[in-house]
């Protein structure tokens, strides 16, 4: 270095050809108006002695001091600022744009010392504390606030235009050590946000910043809404099945169709309910309950005869139809015979008589519906199939000499019949009636019986409806019912098989009857008659049985049997009248 000359080598030695300029001083910097404050002291390295705190240069290494020669003014002024390639704003504030310090060689003449190509940091911003000779000090980053996670930013309202760039006037050398000509310092460019520091605002979040936070939350909304409504319905849950609800509604099925068929259960007793009667009798000294069913319109109603018995003297007879009309009744007649019997009652209108069928025509297995009033139930329908036909049966004989014993050649149906039903009607699949309900085999009774209070057990007997028609037809015409008979007294004690003719008779009668049916056939007493128009015959019960079932005037072949011999004959049978 050349004492005096107070510009540096600008190749000096052990460099690599670059050149290093040296540090304006403090008071240099200040009077530029491109400086920078001096370095606080508490910054500023410990063995760094280039900084005296009085801000005088310390003098170089291993040479005297120097007396530093007057600066004078420059000769001449300094360029004005022409605006950069990125003096790109029109605002006058905003980054590129106002003046440049001086023209630092110019600097170098004046003030001795080399000047940095570029104003230093004024904010000191580390480690850039010190300009470099060819390169801006970084830009500043100017904090900004910034939204909460998830809050869409608004859009800033744009900018006002500002006034166009003028370019300052140059700066004179006086102007650097007034200091009320001094201008604040031109604020930095930022090029991660063009718009000068005042005016940066938040950029915009893109869209798809935007959209993402917003399914997250909809997607944990619904997650806590699903776990909240799960956790409710666990619990409402498990409380209604520890306490219990005080309603509860069970599914059902829909809506049934009114109409059935007229061969089913249900469209038999639709139309067979309207012509079925419940008779209550009272007696003397016992009353009961049957059943009946119309048999015409003028009132006439066919039930058993054990129904109305009680009522032979000066009892009471009621009827309740199924709609609930209540009459009284009187009795038209009746034929323990046959336990038969007609009632009539008077000023109903609008009776529904039941078809009555042909008995003959059954078969066993066909199916049948009962209808009565068991243990005083009224209108209570059953149903079941024929069991056996030409079912031997006799029922009564209280009396103890066999006047009301009943001797029927019954249907036998497993359709449920009980006491109460005595009476009712036995239906067939078209609602005619083949049977009239007359007796049950009991479980505690060893016979058959009208009056067994075990209930049924599956064996019910009707009366054929052939056989009944003809007795009611005789009951309304002529007040009793005939007989079919032949003539003969039978033993019955024998305990053999067939029915064998008594040989001395009884109650002052013959054992066959002069002039009647057997002795036309030429029957003799201790005959045993075995069959009846092919059919065998066991007792005599049973024979009285298939008797009963003609009419008088029918004509019947027996199969007889006499020392040992057998033989066919054949008669007409007579009629006995019997109340």
């Amino acid at each position: 270095m050349n004492e005096g000359n107070p510009t540096p080598d600008p190749s000096p030695a052990g460099t690599d050809g670059d050149f290093e300029l040296a540090k304006p001083a403090p008071a240099d910097l200040a009077g530029s108006g491109a400086g920078r404050a001096a370095e606080p002291a508490d910054r500023r390295d410990p063995a760094d002695t280039s900084h005296p705190e009085d801000g005088t240069p310390p003098p170089p290494p291993d040479t005297e001091p120097t007396a530093t020669p007057p600066q004078e003014p420059a000769t001449h002024a300094t360029p004005p600022t022409v605006p950069g390639p990125r003096d790109e704003s029109p605002d006058e504030g905003s980054p590129g744009t106002g003046a440049r310090a001086a023209d630092p060689r110019t600097e170098v003449a004046v003030t001795g010392r080399s000047t940095p190509l570029h104003d230093p940091d004024p904010y000191g911003t580390p480690p850039y504390g010190g300009p470099g000779p060819w390169a801006p000090a970084p830009p500043v980053q100017h904090p900004t606030v910034t939204p909460a996670h998830g809050t869409p930013v608004l859009d800033a309202p744009a900018p006002a235009p500002a006034d166009p760039v003028v370019p300052a006037p140059a700066r004179s050398p006086e102007a650097a050590d007034d200091p009320a000509l001094q201008q604040p310092p031109t604020p930095r460019y930022d090029p991660w946000n063009p718009a000068p520091p005042s005016q940066q605002v938040a950029a915009p979040a893109r869209t798809d910043q935007r959209e993402r936070p917003t399914l997250k939350k909809l997607a944990a909304v619904l997650l806590g809404v699903s776990l909240l409504a799960g956790g409710v319905g666990g619990f409402a849950g498990a409380w209604i099945e520890r306490e219990g609800s005080t309603e509860v509604r069970l599914p059902q099925a829909g809506a049934v169709p009114d109409g059935r068929p007229p061969d089913s259960v249900a469209g038999i007793a639709a139309r067979a309910l309207p012509g079925v009667v419940t008779l209550h009798v009272r007696g003397a000294d016992e009353a009961g309950t049957g059943t009946g069913f119309v048999l015409d319109g003028r009132g006439h109603i066919l039930t058993n005869n054990h129904v109305v018995a009680p009522a032979s003297g000066d009892g009471a007879i009621t009827v309740t139809f199924s709609g609930g009309e209540t009459v009284k009744a009187e009795v038209v007649g009746r034929d323990s015979g046959y336990d038969l019997a007609v009632v009539q009652v008077e000023g109903v209108q609008g009776l529904t008589p039941l078809p009555l069928g042909n008995s003959d025509g059954v078969r066993v297995g066909d199916p049948v519906v009962a209808i009565g009033a068991p243990f005083d139930l009224a209108n209570t329908v059953t149903s079941g199939i024929v069991s056996a036909k030409d079912r031997p049966i006799t029922a009564g004989g209280e009396k103890g000499d066999g006047s009301d014993v009943s001797y029927v050649d019954a249907l036998q149906t497993d359709a449920p019949i009980n006491p109460g039903n005595s009476g009712g009607p036995l239906l067939d699949s078209r609602g005619r009636v083949i049977g009239v309900n007359s007796a049950i085999r009991s479980a505690d009774r060893d016979s058959d019986s009208t009056e067994g209070r075990s209930g049924s057990v599956g064996l019910g007997f009707a009366i054929p409806v052939n056989q009944a028609r003809r007795v009611a037809e005789e009951l309304i015409g002529t007040g009793h019912a005939t007989h079919p008979v032949i003539g003969v007294t039978l033993d019955m004690d024998y305990a053999g098989d067939g029915a064998r003719i008594d040989a001395k008779g009884g109650a002052g009668n013959p054992a066959v009857l002069a002039g009647g049916p057997g002795d036309r056939a030429g029957l003799k007493p201790g005959d045993l008659i075995t069959g009846v128009d092919g059919h065998p015959v066991h007792s005599g019960e049973e024979l009285i049985v298939k008797v009963r079932a003609h009419r008088p005037g029918d004509r019947l072949r027996l199969t007889v049997g006499r020392a040992g011999a057998e033989r066919t004959v054949t008669l007409r049978l007579g009629a006995s009248g019997q109340n």
